[in-house]
């Protein structure tokens, strides 16, 4: 599992907003079950450590947080990118964690959740091309 760092592949052509297309944003209520379902990923086979970061509430604030404040401008964004990181920026001020999950198609992003609804989650959403969607 590897520490979060947000680059320019995790951010929107347009705004600058984060949208890291072909991966999952999962939150967990703590550090510790964020950690602990993230190893359990990788021990189960779901995915390899490479394609998963452990995101701190600390990551969200400081990295994620302020992507929002260009897709808005200069027109309000039409999709729930931003919406969606306010919801980020709301439960990592309450002390929420995240995952953030290479899930390349359906059938990984299925196993995935199988994993992580094992856990109480926060939000689990899965950006695609054009679409976020809830799972």
């Amino acid at each position: 599992m590897k520490r979060f760092t947000l680059d320019h592949h995790m951010t929107s052509l347009i705004g600058g907003g984060f949208y890291p297309t072909g991966h999952s944003m999962i939150m967990f209520p703590s550090l510790e079950e964020a950690n602990r379902v993230g190893h359990q990923l990788i021990e189960d086979g779901v995915i390899s450590g490479d394609e998963i970061y452990l995101v701190t509430p600390e990551d969200v604030l400081e990295q994620i947080a302020p992507t929002t404040k260009g897709s808005d401008y200069p027109l309000p964004s039409a999709g729930t990118e931003a919406a969606t990181v306010r919801t980020y920026i709301k439960l990592a001020r309450e002390g929420h964690a995240g995952l953030l999950v290479k899930t390349r198609d359906e059938t990984v992003a299925e196993k995935v959740m199988a994993v992580v609804r094992q856990a109480p989650f926060s939000i689990a959403e899965r950006y695609r091309r054009l679409v976020i969607e809830d799972l």
